[in-house]
């Protein structure tokens, strides 16, 4: 998917300017610009800010169409959504299936040694679960921060603000669940 035509359109159809976006979102125009022109990638948190002030969800951002009339039962890796690509030294996002499908949202989740979801906590509608995989994550939440190992877990309200961040010197992989599907 491209992130920064996507935004610009759903930027676009609601009538807004790249300075009123970065103003509602607290970001700078030059930022919104570069994320548009697909120069720099928005870290989770900061696409979270902006999809908030247009105001869209991140499953709706994200969405593709699905046939209803077969729906798709089963994906390869190749037909995972990319919420936030791959790239050095950033989390990768990558959704199971249309979340605005389902009420139900699966990520498979990487964090290369440095990664975090960003400085600002996240918060959302629902609640979030998941399992380490491999590798040790700090999970934030509410102010309380535990570093999670493989095979460790976690569970809380998404309203609470959370952040997610490696500091160890391994790649960390996380699969987790959001329901209903608000990030």
């Amino acid at each position: 998917m491209d992130i920064g035509q996507r935004l610009r359109t759903i930027r676009e159809e609601r009538g807004l300017s790249q300075r009123e976006l970065a103003s509602l979102a607290g970001l700078t125009n030059g930022t919104i610009s570069l994320i548009e022109k697909n120069k720099t990638s928005p870290s989770v948190a900061s696409l979270k800010s902006l999809l908030d002030a247009i105001p869209i969800s991140m499953a709706e951002f994200f969405s593709t169409l699905e046939d209803q009339t077969n729906p798709k039962v089963f994906y390869r890796e190749s037909e995972f959504i990319k919420i936030s690509p791959s790239s050095e030294g950033q989390v990768s996002l990558r959704q199971l299936g249309n979340a605005e499908q389902h009420s139900l949202q699966v990520l498979h989740e990487t964090y290369p040694p440095g990664a975090d979801t960003g400085p600002e906590l996240i918060v959302h509608e629902g609640e979030e679960a998941g399992v380490v995989i491999s590798g040790e994550i700090e999970v934030t939440v509410d102010g309380t921060s535990e570093v999670l190992k493989t095979g460790d877990g976690y569970l809380f309200d998404s309203r609470l603000p959370h952040r997610f961040r490696n500091l160890g010197d391994t790649v960390c992989v996380v699969v987790s669940a959001c329901t209903p599907p608000s990030f």
